[in-house]
């Protein structure tokens, strides 16, 4: 018995396995129920009690060798794995590179600080609109054109019901909500059913502003644009007035400011002409005040309202506005956040 033990003993240490169906053959036949160690101590039985001590040792040796043995064989298949893959599995993992904002969001927080400064809050409303708070009470008349499908995503189940062409809607919201004085403008996303080009698109972003207090002039909605231009595009930044109509502004005008892109010599993006326009402004029709419940008697205000991605077309000199919907890293890349 104790010869057979030894043999074993030696056999185990003398075998060296290259596979993994080698190793298995080694588990097999020395480790497994029906191996030859499963059998010794079958056969441990029949040892006379003057020898079960120490044959009963030598067989725990030998169990304990082997599965040492399986142990660290199976650890140098492992390692050669490793090895042969290529992949060092103790090094740190690949970093993570951190992303950037999106130029709208940019431009965004950049116009909402801007404001804030001149004590501005910030408000938002629904993207899906009614007509009341989107038209009506903003002074459309039923035959304007912009309530015609050709402009405007009406609901087709619900003509009441429409994707907001403006955040004038939220402007009504607020003043229906808010007694004077109020001094709030209003960032979000538009929709409008406009031919895609690098100067247009169907989806687009604005930022309205709203001041309604006692003896609120066109001056003070001056001095605030200039203030804003300045601020964004910086101090040599000129701007122009240019006398236009809205519904819902009494005066209305449209603001111009000088091309950055081109310093005021003409491009494709500001038409040739030096200027760019950026905003609408005016002061609010008294019929809007009235019918958000506010004296027009008592109160005035101005209102304003630009887009986004054309403020960023000027701020970075980005002459296709059809890059901000397409997602190319490459492009976002370009644009660090400062907020």
């Amino acid at each position: 018995m104790i010869d057979k033990i030894k043999g074993l003993l030696k056999e185990t240490e003398e075998f060296t396995v290259k596979t993994a169906e080698e190793l298995e053959n080694f588990r097999l036949k020395f480790l497994s129920k029906k191996g030859q160690i499963s059998m010794l101590f079958n056969d441990f039985k029949s040892v006379p009690n003057e020898h079960k001590k120490l044959v009963g040792q030598e067989i725990n040796k030998l169990k304990q060798f082997a599965q040492q043995k399986f142990d660290a064989l199976n650890n140098s298949l492992e390692d050669d794995d490793t090895q042969t893959e290529g992949t060092d599995y103790t090094r740190p993992g690949e970093p993570i590179e951190l992303g950037s904002r999106h130029p709208i969001s940019l431009v965004r927080n950049e116009i909402i600080g801007i404001f804030a400064r001149l004590g501005f809050t910030v408000a938002e409303g629904p993207e899906i609109e009614d007509d009341f708070h989107n038209f009506t009470a903003l002074n459309f008349p039923p035959e304007h054109p912009a309530r015609d499908m050709q402009d405007t995503f009406f609901i087709e189940k619900d003509p009441d019901i429409l994707l907001r062409t403006h955040t004038s809607g939220t402007q009504v919201r607020y003043m229906e909500n808010h007694k004077p004085p109020i001094r709030s403008i209003f960032p979000g996303r538009v929709f409008r059913n406009e031919a895609i080009s690098a100067r247009a698109h169907c989806i687009f972003h604005q930022v309205e502003g709203l001041f309604v207090a006692e003896n609120v002039s066109f001056a003070d909605l001056k001095q605030t644009l200039l203030y804003f231009a300045k601020e964004m595009f910086g101090e040599k930044t000129q701007i122009r007035l240019r006398p236009s109509y809205f519904p819902f502004t009494e005066p209305s005008a449209e603001m111009d400011v000088s091309c950055s892109i081109c310093g005021g010599k003409g491009c494709n993006v500001c038409k040739y002409t030096g200027w760019l326009e950026i905003l609408g402004c005016g002061m609010v029709d008294p019929n809007v005040l009235e019918k958000c419940g506010i004296d027009s008697e008592k109160y005035t205000g101005f209102a304003f309202g630009m887009g986004i991605e054309r403020i960023a077309m000027l701020k970075y000199q980005i002459k296709d506005l059809r890059l901000y919907f397409e997602n190319d890293v490459r492009f976002l890349r370009q644009f660090k956040s400062a907020y």
